[in-house]
């Protein structure tokens, strides 16, 4: 698949208008990845999961318990603390995607991924190629209020991650104040102190209904671009495959409320992936400015990507296999496919393009997300990257189970594309 054979499969993705999480849209999309998987000689099965899609509003009712706690505790301080403390364990234990609790009261769908199983099990170890083909909803916090944190420095933008923000300024401030009036404290400067947080918490719900009420975003960026990428990858590790690695590809579905479909896939097969000898190189947003690596990531708390993963990408980046920027390595506020793997420690790391900054593209998350704005250099230096980083891993596999790997092409003719 060359540069055009990329751009027409995100057109063709994003045809599929309105594919949201557990949407009909989403599972035309995946029947035609499937049979695009099939075309270029891969196995290729639908694994169907269910999902909660309105990740807002799950997220609309952790902060309606904080506020309400927050109010409660005021009359009944224990009550109210109790309150806010389930909230908070219930955001934490989600937006890491370890146990749902709120979430799992809530309607939910079907949704799928597309699977594709490597055909050498007895490879010395298993490269997992994924990236998610659903799109998100917008908002103004993606189309207005995201203009400004783009001009603050990267850890400043971290710290200011939405979910962040939503957790340390609004839930776990509220622990110590209502374990304070617990014990007996009720002051005026308790009660002002106690505003602030439940402020952030109303506010919060204002833009998470916003979210909800939202469009669906077209989505060729994020992340159309990184199913081109991963099955351009795919298309040449199948032509000339890796000595070493048993190569899987993963199309996830409902990444966008919050990775549910990569949590599938782990959960479903966490105990035949060694965390040893299986990688997962997840594609996103790649197709706007220069290569990246996420370094961490976490919606709540930073996670770091997998040390060896990481020296792979910053090897790459050197030997000229990001073109002549190179690639640099960021750390993501927010959560992706990589995160379900890491949680439960096994190797993975996260693919992006950004710009000069650190910063993710404009139009991400919003309407203005269409085939029209992909930038094709972009989107090749990424695929050669991932193809790269998958002849490294190979490398690196056959060293380890003492075998004499094929070396990897140089850089500059990785996939000639």
């Amino acid at each position: 698949m060359d540069s055009a054979g990329r751009t027409e499969l995100i057109r063709e993705l994003c045809s599929f208008e309105g594919r949201g999480p557990g949407t009909d849209a989403e599972r035309r999309a995946a029947n035609m990845l499937a049979a695009r998987l099939r075309s270029i000689g891969r196995r290729a099965q639908i694994e169907p999961f269910f999902a909660h899609p309105e990740y807002a509003i799950v997220h609309l009712i952790h902060a309606a318990i904080g506020v309400a706690g927050s109010i409660v505790a005021t009359v009944q301080p224990a009550v109210g603390f109790s309150l806010v403390f389930f909230a908070a364990i219930s955001t934490y234990l989600d937006l890491n995607t370890r146990l749902y609790l709120v979430r799992s009261l809530l309607f939910r769908r079907a949704s799928q991924n597309v699977v594709s199983p490597g055909t050498r099990p007895e490879a010395p170890a298993r490269l997992v190629l994924m990236a998610h083909y659903d799109a998100a909803r917008t908002g103004y916090i993606f189309s207005k209020a995201s203009n400004w944190i783009r001009r603050l420095p990267e850890r400043t933008r971290v710290g200011l991650g939405p979910f962040r923000l939503f957790f340390w300024l609004g839930l776990a401030p509220l622990l110590p104040i209502l374990g304070a009036r617990m014990a007996g404290l009720d002051t005026t400067w308790l009660n002002a102190l106690q505003a602030i947080p439940t402020i952030v918490l109303i506010v919060a719900g204002f833009l998470l209904i916003d979210i909800a009420l939202s469009d669906i975003v077209p989505g060729a960026y994020d992340n159309a671009s990184g199913v081109a990428a991963v099955l351009s990858a795919a298309d040449e590790l199948t032509a000339e495959p890796p000595a070493n690695l048993d190569v899987w590809i993963v199309l996830a579905g409902s990444e966008e409320s919050f990775c549910e479909g990569s949590r599938a896939f782990v959960r479903a097969r966490r105990k035949e992936l060694d965390r040893d000898s299986t990688f997962f190189l997840n594609v996103d947003s790649v197709s706007y400015g220069q290569v990246a690596y996420e370094i961490s990531q976490g919606p709540v708390i930073s996670l770091p990507h997998d040390s060896q993963l990481i020296e792979l990408c910053e090897a790459l980046s050197a030997s000229g296999g990001a073109g002549p920027e190179g690639a640099r390595p960021i750390r993501h506020p927010l959560l992706d496919d990589a995160l379900p793997a890491r949680v439960r420690r096994m190797r993975a790391i996260t693919l992006r393009t950004t710009d000069e900054n650190g910063n993710l593209a404009p139009w991400y998350h919003t309407r203005d997300d269409v085939p029209e704005r992909v930038e094709p250099e972009a989107l090749t230096r990424a695929t050669n990257f991932l193809v790269g980083l998958a002849r490294l891993i190979d490398r690196d596999a056959g060293r380890s189970a003492g075998a004499t790997p094929s070396a990897p092409p140089p850089a500059a003719t990785i996939g000639r594309m």
